[in-house]
């Protein structure tokens, strides 16, 4: 039987629309929902709220006792793989065990080498237990922790926003405001929720932002997320910037190696900004028909996981900073929000810039997962291609 034909399938699905309730909430967990199931009725339910409290199944259980359902008459559906370990709660498999359920749907195993192992617990313990439901999906709800288990990078996401014939400004820089209130609305919702905000030397000299969240446009509050530059042009520390004058302690630019060993970097730093000198790495390949230099922006994202704690990354720079990350397949996720207007100018900002392929193939293909409207746009999520079960 397809996975895609599965009895339990919309039921995986409603134990994820459970997960992503608290989504950007559980780092470093992962979000996870669990559902009981009793004679194809959902009659118990539970996920993972944050590090360090129950996790799906254990408040799934919990849902059922409080109802008076015993989890012996039911099937657990749970989107990640139970734990068999001794974390900072007791395993889950413990629980299922001692629950009495003979039967157990896992949507993804867990890529955590420390806590995966729960199917094979199980299955050796005599209850039956199928994996793989609502595989791919299951996967996408939880690509940040498997981007955290298996690199040394956050989660790095891209937003941009563009009329219905690719652009993100008029020839002249403009873009205020390509999108509805309601779209801005919901980008700041998202800001609150990072680690970092990435924009490019562009952005940065000519909207001279602020890379604050500002909720239904109230004053920005406490706790704002590092504002990151990526430019090899350094600044005036004196120049009338909102990032450099306001927020330098909370400002870092990633460069070149040389700008980062000159006077002005200096000047910066003794302002209280980071200056970050990252290697150059060389794109030349045969399909895109081009050969430059660029940041290389892993030795940053790097740095920004490791000595900044970040765990979610924004970029809301332009399209040769979008494509970039996408390119060499830094960045999991975008936000693509489409606003029905039309410049109809070929020297209008593009989108994206910067391959040049001679054939449709050698596009760089990526996968829509979700299309939600946002005021009078629509907003795309969109993903990279998976393979062989990781994207």
């Amino acid at each position: 039987m397809s996975h895609t034909d599965h009895p339990y399938r919309e039921h995986m699905l409603h134990a994820l629309a459970l997960a992503a309730q608290t989504r950007w909430q559980t780092r470093p967990n992962p979000c996870v929902g669990a559902v009981l199931v009793k004679n194809g009725v959902v009659v118990a339910r539970g996920w993972h709220k944050g590090a360090g409290q129950a996790h799906a199944e254990i408040n799934a259980l919990d849902d059922a006792r409080r109802q008076g359902v015993r989890p012996a008459d039911c099937t657990l559906l749970v989107t990640l793989e139970p734990c068999r370990h001794q974390g900072r709660t007791p395993p889950c498999t413990d629980a299922i065990l001692a629950s009495g359920i003979r039967h157990v749907v896992i949507g993804a195993l867990d890529p955590d080498p420390h806590a995966g192992g729960g199917a094979k617990l199980l299955r050796a313990r005599g209850l039956q237990v199928e994996t793989g439901v609502a595989l791919d999906s299951c996967l996408d709800l939880i690509d940040d922790f498997i981007t955290w288990q298996t690199t040394n990078l956050p989660y790095t996401l891209i937003k941009l926003a563009a009329t219905l014939d690719g652009r993100i400004a008029t020839r002249t820089g403009n873009s205020k405001w390509i999108t509805s209130p309601e779209t801005r609305a919901r980008v700041h919702t998202l800001r609150r929720h990072m680690d970092a905000l990435i924009v490019g030397g562009n952005t940065f000299y000519l909207d001279n932002p602020e890379l604050t969240c500002r909720p239904d446009n109230a004053d920005a509050p406490p706790g704002q997320p590092l504002a990151v530059v990526v430019t090899s042009r350094l600044p005036d520390p004196e120049s009338p910037l909102h990032l450099t004058r306001e927020r330098p302690d909370s400002t870092i630019f990633w460069t070149t190696a040389a700008a980062a060993a000159s006077p002005k970097a200096e000047a910066l730093r003794r302002s209280g900004v980071r200056v970050i000198g990252l290697s150059s790495r060389i794109q030349n390949s045969g399909r895109y028909h081009s050969i430059r230099a660029e940041l290389n922006l892993a030795e940053g994202l790097a740095y920004l996981r490791k000595e900044c704690a970040c765990h979610y990354v924004l970029c809301e720079g332009g399209g040769r900073l979008g494509l970039s990350l996408l390119d060499s397949g830094l960045a999991r996720e975008l936000h693509l929000h489409l606003a029905p207007k039309i410049l109809g100018d070929n020297d209008a900002r593009p989108l994206f810039d910067g391959r040049s392929p001679l054939r449709i193939e050698e596009s760089l293909q990526l996968r829509i997962t979700d299309a939600q409207p946002s005021g009078n746009d629509i907003m795309l999520n969109i993903r990279p291609i998976r393979q062989n079960g990781i994207s």
